[in-house]
């Protein structure tokens, strides 16, 4: 038999905190052989991030420890070598695409910056090479009108559009082992194909392997060769995919097979309250060139729009990566300057100022996609929850903002207890659910909820879309809910609307958008959700 690349064996890592060690993953095995796919699947907290991070140590030493183990990439022990060494394998034969586009790209240098630091140092290009290269990994992950994003920040793009440049850093190097850490999470269904796709023909042409790890399974089941199944740390069964998939025998691993979100959502009401109202609303982002800095072109995210959110409903935006979606529910928040009309609860709210719209703050709220970076990593839950509080009602006593704090924590299914504690002691589910607590303590009339689920487990996607209908449900809310995520927006919207390039391809009510839909665009997203490979790369144009 062919020696593996890599061979991770007997592996522990352990965690020091004040004095007490905490066992994160606990003496895992595996075997990833040239050109093998083997994923890594388990629920938030298993141990799966842990584990990767170990191949090249990147984790926080010396509180992270490996109390046995050894990880061997051709032959040659990564744990027992030195930073010399491991710097000439990092980011040249092994490389990783990271979870978190946002926080692992630098936001002070350009995407052309960024690629071309890459492309540099390992390669020593200069300077036109490297520009010519990075437009060809661009194009290549599917980023539109390369060319006009190398001078773009990571800021100024989308999240699906900062993981493809996360993943065009990743392959620069051509490496012989590619870690993927959950690299499709931020990105739509079709995208996702495309992305897959991409690294299946990478994987082909330069005989590269990859450890993928992720909680979605049905990707699982489309790039896998071989499935290792995580949980507490530990691997609890591993074999070829189908078999897996086919006949699992633990159960935990028929557990993550079964959960996914489920229900449906109430009839949309087209006599409720209209909470939130825009019309013909329009975003556009300059385009500027030149030493003067002159105008030539616009950016139009969003192209004359309307939208309604009702009492009670859900109004659902799907649609790639870059259609708008996100601008498109900040303007309507008013967050963003915006051309059109917008109207909450009967007040046109388009032409208020800053100051005129803070009194409104409290009934408007937002839940972003990530929830780590939301979050205040110097702030205890307590803190951040009640910051509200603090502006908006700022006569309450501390006793009465604590008993609202602990009221919203055990409406959001968090144990009161842990309030004192900060927000990197909770898993990601955990840390999305202080995100809602937050906007929620404020008894808001409409909330945004921009990609909510879109980084957790599909058993925590589930329990979020339960939490989220009942909420909805006990107060009466509003909610614009903006996902890539389908099978979630089937779930819980009323309505949706169909986005692409800024512009509404289709909207109507759920059942009719995903059982009669009437644009080539829209049946592709629903066949990528559903059916991944019924949506080859290319079906949407990029």
């Amino acid at each position: 038999m062919e020696a593996p690349l890599l061979s991770v064996r007997d592996l522990s890592v352990a965690f020091t905190q004040g004095g007490a060690e905490n066992l994160a993953v606990d003496r895992v095995s595996f075997d990833i052989a040239p050109g093998e796919t083997v994923a890594l699947v388990g629920e938030s907290g298993s141990g799966k991030s842990v584990t990767a991070l170990s191949v090249l140590k990147l984790l926080s030493y010396p509180s992270a420890s490996h109390p046995s183990g050894e990880i061997l990439f051709n032959g040659h022990d990564l744990l027992a070598a030195g930073e010399a060494e491991l710097r000439r394998v990092r980011g040249s034969k092994i490389t990783m695409i990271f979870q978190e586009p946002m926080t692992s790209l630098n936001p002070l240098h350009t995407i052309e910056q960024q690629i071309g630091e890459i492309l540099k140092v390992h390669q020593g290009m200069g300077e036109a090479r490297a520009r010519e290269r990075t437009l060809e990994l661009l194009e290549e992950v599917g980023i539109r009108d390369a060319e006009k994003r190398l001078g773009a920040y990571p800021h100024q793009l989308s999240g699906g559009q900062r993981q493809r440049v996360m993943i065009a850093m990743a392959l620069a190097n051509e490496p012989s082992l590619l870690i993927a850490d959950e690299p499709t999470t931020a990105l739509d269904v079709t995208v996702q194909a495309q992305i897959l796709e991409l690294l299946d023909r990478l994987k082909a042409r330069n005989d590269m392997s990859v450890l993928f790890i992720t909680h979605d399974l049905g990707i699982v089941r489309r790039i896998a060769d071989r499935v290792c199944v995580m949980t507490k740390g530990k691997i609890v069964e591993h074999g070829p995919t189908g078999e897996i998939f086919d006949n699992p025998q633990h159960d935990y691993t028929r557990h993550l097979l079964a959960a996914e979100p489920k229900g449906q959502p109430p009839a949309a009401d087209p006599d409720a309250e209209s909470v939130m109202t825009g019309s013909d609303v329009k975003v556009w982002f300059p385009i500027k060139k030149g030493f003067f800095r002159r105008v030539v072109d616009h950016v139009k995210a969003v192209d004359g729009i309307d939208a309604t959110v009702r009492a009670g409903q859900t109004l659902g935006i799907v649609g790639e990566s870059g259609s708008g979606k996100t601008t498109l529910g900040l303007a309507l928040c008013r967050m963003i300057a915006s051309k059109g009309q917008i109207d909450f609860r009967g007040q046109s709210i388009d032409r208020l100022s800053l100051s005129q719209m803070r009194p409104l703050r409290r009934e408007i709220q937002i839940v972003f996609q990530d929830p780590f970076g939301s979050l205040s990593p110097r702030m205890s839950v307590t803190e951040i929850i009640e910051e509200g509080l603090r502006i908006h009602e700022p006569k309450l006593s501390p006793d009465e903002r604590d008993d609202r704090v602990v009221a919203v924590l055990q409406e959001v299914g968090l144990d009161p207890e842990t309030r004192y504690r900060y927000p990197h002691e909770f898993s990601g589910g955990q840390r999305q659910r202080i995100a809602i607590a937050r906007a929620m303590v404020l008894k808001p009339k409409f909330v945004m909820l921009d990609e909510p689920t879109s980084a957790l487990d599909m058993s925590v996607q589930a329990q979020v879309v339960d939490l989220l209908r009942d909420l909805q449900k006990k107060h009466n809310l509003a909610y614009l809910f903006i996902s890539h995520d389908l099978k979630v927006v089937r779930a819980l919207a009323n309505e949706v609307v169909v986005m692409r390039n800024g512009k509404v391809m289709e909207f109507g009510p759920c059942q009719q958008i995903f059982e009669e839909p009437r644009t080539d665009y829209t049946r592709a997203l629903i066949a990528a959700a559903f059916d991944i490979e019924a949506a080859p790369a290319g079906v949407v144009s990029q």
